[in-house]
């Protein structure tokens, strides 16, 4: 859910309409004790609104809505609300034990705006069938290249019902340092009409971020 949610008391509907939907997916992060938000792998914003990081020492991918504020401060904004992402690790590569112990059920990627890769993060819209309240588990792995990575989906055992798209972030730390170049990252998985990949534009996160 939303941690933040302004009350709108007017009766505008474009205004009401926009505040459905999210203006940027973010990395949330605490720096110094101030919410930051970094937009991507140069532009940070600073909530005007909001002074105390939502989730503490927690750095997590997250949708936001805001508004940009007329000021002197360009970064400057207004948040209306933001809802995290999970956010995770990637898992240790177990070399041919992978697909026992992270699964090789099929899930689809989807080509769409989160879909993307900025400030270290993989952040995926995906795709796939959920029908019985079960939690369905994705991991991501290192490949057999410096910058390839495979997507794992274990449904444990839930797969028929709808099909319905979530939202998950990888952190790309486990990775080689791109020494400041841009490399392509390719994302390896096995989708419901075999095995797919997908290139990203990928430069690794500064240490000093």
């Amino acid at each position: 859910m939303p941690v933040l949610q302004s009350c709108l008391n007017d009766d505008n509907d474009d205004s009401n309409y926009s505040m459905q939907y999210p203006s940027a997916i973010v990395t949330v992060k605490n720096e110094g004790g101030k919410l930051m938000l970094q937009l991507d792998d140069s532009t940070k914003l600073y909530p005007s609104n909001i002074t105390k990081p939502p989730y503490g020492d927690k750095e997590v991918r997250a949708l936001v809505n805001y508004n940009k504020i007329n000021s002197s401060n360009t970064n400057s904004v207004y948040v209306n609300w933001i809802d995290s992402i999970r956010t995770k690790n990637m898992v240790a590569d177990l070399g041919t034990n992978n697909d026992t112990k992270y699964g090789t059920d099929p899930v689809e990627i989807v080509n769409d705006w989160v879909t993307v890769v900025e400030d270290g993060y993989l952040t995926l819209r995906f795709r796939t069938y959920f029908g019985y309240n079960v939690t369905h588990e994705l991991n991501l792995v290192k490949g057999s290249n410096p910058y390839e990575v495979v997507l794992h989906h274990n449904a444990n055992g839930d797969k028929s019902g709808i099909l319905k798209d979530g939202l998950i972030a990888f952190k790309l730390d486990s990775l080689p340092d791109t020494e400041g170049k841009t490399v392509d990252l390719t994302v390896k998985w096995n989708s419901f009409s075999g095995e797919k990949t997908a290139k990203f534009k990928y430069r690794s996160r500064p240490t000093s971020k």
